[in-house]
């Protein structure tokens, strides 16, 4: 039986599995088989929207894309095997972190969804970062509730429920109102040793908030926590007609754990054991390492979040990372195009990435800010993306392009230096993957640089987080008894994957840190832009 023939039978057995992905710039579906081979994809770019200055995708541009996503993902099953996707044996669903989505006993959403992205609960993230004694960032859910109690927003008493993206579509999908610990650990802080929210923090917030009379409790309107391998709930006929309205998908496809893109980036990259991490770099970028033992201090510029089977990991996070690269990208892309000799998406990309390779260590005096938006690292509630370069600088492509792939890592580096130098956490190995690593060596060897540590790319680093869902998704169906998340991933779906390495080179790494002392000395010129643009 030929390799066809063999994704066919499992096709029409319902042996693969569906992980998709809700992205800030793109949902993806995966489809793998039972070798962990992705067989087919589905994609569909979309944007958010900044509306009264808030950052959000409508509920409409959610299932709207949701939906384009998914036909893609069924017209490629037809055009490579000729079979209709009837079914899969298990599917999961993962997506950007964090947010703002709260529903109404009529589960109506009772404001637009606030997406990580949006810092404007600085107040309520310091308040109760000082009450827990445990970082709050201002992207995580519970900052954005108390900032809205904070504001006297009416719409609070009525919240019958609060979850993420994810889990909010998980719940129309199967009724099952459940999230991941991964993605649950970026709602209110989670305690590996129970993996479910801490209690005593719990407490702490409803008497924080008792006098304000409300008729809920924190807990009874969070979603309940769930571990990589448990059932999740089953797609309802309601959920595969909202997901396919074309109504070939059928019901009763079981369903792993909602997960946040943190999570299915460390599945994609074998990142879920103590003392290995991984660096996920696209729109926004997270660094992550398990830890060994818990922080000595609370850190503003640290997350303390989980893996997808609960253990506790510091993650750097920075709002900001490739889409000033995109935006340099597409007006390099005009200009071809203006010329008559277009240049292909992935092409323009591949070359401009490689020509940041043949800039100067230092960029020659040219510094590239990414701030697209606030990016609390930096002490920055808005983002001005910004060029400055010396009257004398070397100005060429080449030292734009390293600049700008340099400013991708900068921030991330402000943080991983207080894990490493403050901290001093080990590290027995760091895997990048997302789209900053997608030309082959370039973003591998810029990251190893600006972290100055070696960086593994796996032959998945390309397949992402799609991808890492549907292996959860695997998981959840195949699952031992008593294996754990790690056991399956070393055993079964990396036992024989190839990687490659990249070590830091001593001159880059010189170059970037004399780039980075200039860029912290600039970040006053980012603040003013901020002010005056």
């Amino acid at each position: 039986m030929d390799e066809k023939e063999q994704i066919i039978r499992e096709l029409e057995g319902g042996q693969t599995c569906l992980g998709i992905e809700l992205g800030s710039t793109r949902i993806k579906a995966t489809l793998i088989d039972s070798h962990f081979h992705t067989i087919a994809e589905g994609s569909q770019d979309w944007q958010n929207q900044l509306v009264d200055g808030m950052w959000t995708y409508s509920l409409e541009s959610i299932w709207k894309n949701l939906q384009k996503c998914f036909a893609g993902l069924m017209s490629d099953v037809w055009n490579r095997y000729n079979r209709k996707l009837t079914s899969v044996g298990a599917m999961g669903i993962s997506a950007m972190m964090h947010g703002y989505m709260v529903f109404n006993k009529k589960e109506e959403l009772m404001v637009p969804f606030r997406t990580w992205r949006n810092t404007i609960t600085d107040e309520a993230a310091k308040q109760l970062t000082s009450l827990f004694e445990y970082n709050i960032p201002q992207r995580w859910c519970i900052a954005h509730l108390y900032q809205a109690m904070l504001n006297g927003e009416s719409h609070v008493p009525q919240i019958d429920y609060l979850t993420t993206l994810a889990g909010y579509i998980h719940w129309r999908l199967t009724g099952s109102r459940v999230i991941g610990v991964g993605d649950a650990s970026g709602m209110f802080p989670i305690d590996s040793s129970t993996c479910n929210y801490y209690a005593k923090m719990t407490r702490q917030f409803d008497s924080l908030v008792s006098e304000k009379g409300y008729p809920w409790r924190l807990q009874g309107i969070l979603p309940t926590v769930l571990t990589a391998g448990q059932k999740a709930g089953m797609l309802t006929p309601e959920g595969a007609k909202l997901l396919d309205p074309t109504g070939t998908l059928l019901p009763g496809i079981p369903f792993c754990p909602p997960e946040g893109d943190a999570g299915t980036g460390m599945v994609a990259t074998n990142s879920v054991k103590k003392q290995t991490g991984n660096i996920s770099a696209g729109t926004s970028v997270f660094g992550m390492v398990v830890l060994e033992k818990a922080l000595k201090n609370v850190y503003p510029e640290i997350d303390l979040v989980t893996t997808p089977a609960g253990e506790s990991v510091a993650m750097v996070h920075c709002n900001n990372c490739t889409s000033d690269i995109d935006a340099w990208v597409a007006l390099f892309r005009e200009f071809a195009e203006s010329t008559g000799k277009p240049i292909s998406k992935h092409d323009i990309y591949d070359l401009l990435y490689n020509q940041a390779l043949k800039g100067d260590t230092d960029c020659g005096g040219v510094i590239s800010f990414n701030y697209l938006s606030g990016e609390p690292i930096a002490g920055l509630d808005e983002g001005r993306p910004l060029l400055v370069r010396r009257p004398d600088a070397n100005w060429s492509l080449a030292n734009l392009m390293r600049a700008q792939l340099y400013s991708a890592c900068a921030t991330l580096r402000l943080g991983m230096d207080i894990l490493f130098s403050k901290e001093n956490v080990r590290i027995e190995s760091i895997t990048g993957h997302g789209g900053f690593f997608k030309t082959p060596g370039v973003g591998q060897r810029i990251m190893s640089t600006a972290l100055n540590t070696p960086v593994t790319v796996l032959e998945t680093a390309g397949e992402g987080g799609p991808w890492g869902m549907a292996v959860l998704a695997a998981f959840c169906l195949e699952r031992g008894e008593n294996e754990s998340l790690s056991e399956y991933l070393d055993s079964r779906v990396f036992q024989n994957s190839e990687k490659n390495t990249v070590l830091p080179d001593a001159e880059d790494v010189r170059g970037f840190n004399q780039f980075l002392q200039v860029y912290k000395n600039c970040l006053s010129i980012e603040k003013a832009a901020v002010l005056q643009l």
